[in-house]
Order: structure tokens, then sequence, then C-alpha cells
């Protein structure tokens, strides 16, 4: 019998967090599931994570947290990163960059599900080592009695994360795509049992552009005038996906794309 795994896009803002720590507790006792995961590097005025906002998001029920090239924004959350045990860099940074490259989650009934994030290299800063060749380095270092492992690719090219499903196909249980905050419709169990999908979209306000208010945004591609993109208000969603893994195997048995709308008070 499959467990489930939850899995949040990029959480953008007071909006996107306000969200998650009302809807994810339903969610979770709804859909029975096992493990939440979050991308939680936009979840401080849409840049960065502070320790207080990474205690919230355990408070409201995730277990593993990702983050992305916003990672040091808040250089505040630097010693997090190095003592809390639900929380990741992406593997590829330098290895003298704060962090742990992988972690593990236990559920009630022992079961251990291990997470990495990566960054991607195009179109992307800051420029980071290969991400296939650190992929291959931390599921070597993962234990082998850790059969279900899940990879947040956080990337701009679509084509790139693909390549990254292929590659990590039949190696990990699951490979979802963070940063574009744009939900794809390709949601899919690869060949080798990997659910796949390209890009979670974001756990925040839609009625922006990319979770920012959509007139400051305006301002700046339409006149070339520098504006504070500050952070959307309305139309507020958590996106991602639920996916049913064999804890036994770690193949994906099945992959659910998700949108939960949610009300701001």
């Amino acid at each position: 019998m499959g467990i489930n795994i939850l899995c949040a896009g990029d959480v953008v803002g007071s909006p996107g967090r306000k969200a998650i720590a009302e809807l994810l507790p339903e969610v979770a006792k709804e859909r029975n599931i096992a493990c939440s995961i979050v991308n939680a590097e936009n979840i401080s005025s849409g840049s960065g994570i502070t320790p207080a906002l990474f205690e919230k998001l355990l408070k409201s029920g995730v277990n593993l947290v990702t983050l992305g090239d916003h990672i040091y924004r808040r250089r505040e959350i630097i010693a997090t990163l190095e003592t809390a045990p639900q929380i990741v860099k992406p593997a590829n940074l330098p290895p003298t960059a704060p962090g742990r490259e992988f972690a593990i989650h236990e559920t009630d009934d022992g079961i251990q599900i291990a997470v990495f994030s990566l960054l991607g290299r195009l179109y992307m800063k800051p420029q980071a080592d290969c991400p296939y060749k650190a992929a291959d380095r931390v599921l070597a270092k993962i234990p082998s009695e850790v059969k279900i492992i899940v990879c947040d690719f956080h990337a701009e090219a679509t084509s790139e994360k693909v390549a990254m499903g292929w590659h990590l196909d039949g190696r990990v249980s699951i490979l979802f795509g963070t940063h574009t905050h744009v939900p794809t419709a390709d949601e899919c169990i690869l060949p080798g049992g990997t659910g796949y999908i390209t890009d979670l979209g974001m756990s925040g306000p839609y009625d922006g552009v990319l979770g920012r208010d959509k007139n400051r945004v305006l301002q700046s591609m339409i006149h070339a005038i520098p504006a504070r993109f500050d952070v959307a208000e309305d139309n507020v969603n958590v996106c991602g996906i639920v996916a049913t893994v064999e804890p036994n195997s770690g193949r994906c048995e099945q992959i659910e794309r998700i949108k939960l709308p949610y009300r701001m008070c």
C-alpha cells in the first residue's frame, strides 16, 4: 500500500504562508498525507526565508523544506541551515555554502523519506555547479535503506528540468520543478517509476505577476522605471502535487496536480 506525499510550490510572502498554515493541515488530514514538502525560498516578503518563518512552517505541518536561488537573501537563516534537520540547500552550490545537501523525514510508521534540491544553470544566478553530477553525488550519500527520495529542481528552463527527469528516472520517487511560479500540466510517471512534473506552480497570489503586484511590474516593464516589486494579495492558491509512492520499492504509483484556493481575510 502506497503512502501519500504532498509537494507544494514556492510560498510567496504573507499570502502564501497564510494559505499554507490554514490549508495544509486540512489537506493532510483529508488526503492521509505522510509527508509534506514545501519550497519556501520566497516566503519572506517574496524573497528568502527567516528562522521565525521556518518555524511557522513546521508548526503548520510541513515536514521538509527546500529552497532555491534566494536561499541566503536573509542572512539570519544561515545558522538554521547549519543546524535544523528539516531544511536543505541546493546540493550543487559550493561545498562551503552553509546547509545540508539532503534531509530525511521519518513517518509515524517508520518510513523514511529523503529530499534534496538542485539549482538549474540556464538563465539562473548564482551560477551553480553541474546539477547532474551533484544529483549523482547526493544519491550515493543517501542511506540505501531509504527507498523514497524526492528531488526539487529549482530551475528556469523547462528543457533542463525535463532532462533531469530522464537523468533521475528510476533513481528518485518524485522529481518536481520549482522557480517559475506557473504550474505545468505535464505530471506523469516516467518509465522507471519516477513521478514527474516540470513545475509545481506557487503557493501565493495569482492576481499579479508571479506573485508580485502587477501594477508595479508593469510600470517597470513598460516604462523602464525601476519599482519595488511588492507581493500581490488576491487570488491566493496553494499549488502542487499529491503523489502516492510504494514504500518498499520507492516507485511512484500515482501523481495528481492540486490547486487549493484560499480566501484572504
